[in-house]
């Protein structure tokens, strides 16, 4: 499994510019800095050649994410009535309350009143 002709020709443009960086570099800033320069200039021309994502070559990845980050549109809340909504939910929590409200004071008074008419049974059951 040798390298493909799209992975030979870019790996020989690569070393070429690589090796023309260092060249031209290496007598102004010496080596090591001659390659520090290189090495950013290089490794897209590599990755153009090697790297590959679902079918597509890092140039169209590369411009795809590009393209993600910059020309995104903001994504905007729009409120389609939510304060009425809200509204809403707490005049219906509100009834609720007092339904119970209103249905435990019925039941208390039905108990003292059931409470009033069994004392007075047990009362006219004693005198008779």
């Amino acid at each position: 499994m040798g390298l493909s002709a799209k992975q030979l020709a870019f790996s020989i443009l690569a070393l070429g510019s690589g090796c023309v960086i260092v060249f031209v570099l290496y007598e102004k800033i010496g080596l090591t800095f001659s390659c520090y320069v290189a090495v950013p200039i290089v490794a897209p021309i590599a990755l153009c050649g090697f790297y590959s994502y679902n079918g597509m070559g890092f140039r169209e990845v590369f411009i795809r994410y590009m393209r993600s980050i910059f020309r995104n549109k903001a994504l905007v809340f729009q409120s389609s009535g939510y304060r009425e909504t809200v509204l809403e939910i707490k005049e219906r929590e509100e009834a609720e309350k007092r339904a119970a409200v209103r249905k435990a004071k019925e039941e208390r008074k039905r108990m003292r009143r059931e409470k009033v008419k069994s004392r007075i049974r047990c009362l006219f059951k004693k005198k008779a």
